[in-house]
């Protein structure tokens, strides 16, 4: 069994972690119900306990969550069948009761928490826009000096988030997420499983594009290679494959 770590700023507590989840939408692209991703939460997850912090599950409006079914280890696709994180997480009941009923991002507390960490799936892309109160949270974080992270489509929180100033957090950061590499991947992928039409994207917009567009130094380690980078107390990881990268980073920058 893992040791309590303790805080070095508060030796009587362990470090707490904010994990976000996107709440249940429907994808405008393909009319599929889309949410977060397994592995985007689970890796994370075994990473942040095995150290002994303490992690907290939340989203937008609070409720019941659900992933994309090609996260699931036993979707019929076999896309993650050998994601074993996931099928151990999704197997315990205690913890699947946590995504069953998250808190909302109003009950989050920024004094209350070390670091949040944004994860992903194709949710955000399709609901992050209008959720406002996500953008300003994870920017109060940001602004606090917490660790501040998000990975894959959940760096699309970065084409929302802005600063007190009015500039966008994202500006002159060194960032990665979802790639346009991946991007095309996926749009073929879909193509030719003739589920979309080959002049129609999976996704409304790109992480690359937006991430340049708005004055970020967009990076990325090529196609499904697991990455992360930290900018301060900002860091992004790449994809789906980049959760124990990005929790690997976030703990380095909680100073263990």
């Amino acid at each position: 069994m893992s040791q309590k770590n303790v805080n070095a700023t508060n030796p009587k507590s362990t470090k707490r972690i904010a994990i976000i989840l996107s709440n249940p939408t429907v994808s405008t692209t393909t009319g599929w119900p889309v949410g977060f991703w397994w592995s985007e939460l689970t890796h994370p997850w075994l990473a942040f306990t095995e150290k002994g912090y303490e992690v907290e599950i939340f989203s937008v409006n609070g409720g019941r969550c659900e992933a994309d079914a090609m996260s699931d280890p036993r979707d019929d696709s076999g896309y993650s069948s050998s994601d074993i994180i996931s099928m151990g997480f999704i197997s315990t009941p205690s913890l699947m009761h946590l995504v069953e009923e998250t808190r909302s991002i109003d009950d989050l507390s920024i004094d209350s928490f070390d670091a949040i960490v944004v994860a992903g799936g194709q949710g955000p892309m399709f609901s992050f826009e209008n959720a406002t109160r996500l953008q300003a949270k994870f920017s109060a974080f940001y602004e606090a000096g917490k660790i501040t992270a998000a990975l894959c489509h959940g760096v699309a929180i970065l084409a929302f988030a802005r600063l007190s100033n009015g500039e966008f957090l994202a500006k002159g950061k060194t960032v990665t997420g979802f790639a346009n590499v991946e991007e095309d991947f996926a749009d073929e992928a879909v193509w030719n499983m003739g589920a979309l039409p080959r002049d129609k994207h999976v996704m409304p917009w790109r992480i690359e594009d937006r991430m340049t567009e708005i004055g970020a130094n967009y990076i990325q380690s090529g196609l499904w290679r697991g990455f992360a980078i930290r900018d301060g107390n900002l860091i992004t990881g790449q994809q789906n494959f980049s959760g124990t990268e990005t929790a690997q980073a976030v703990i380095a920058a909680l100073g263990e």
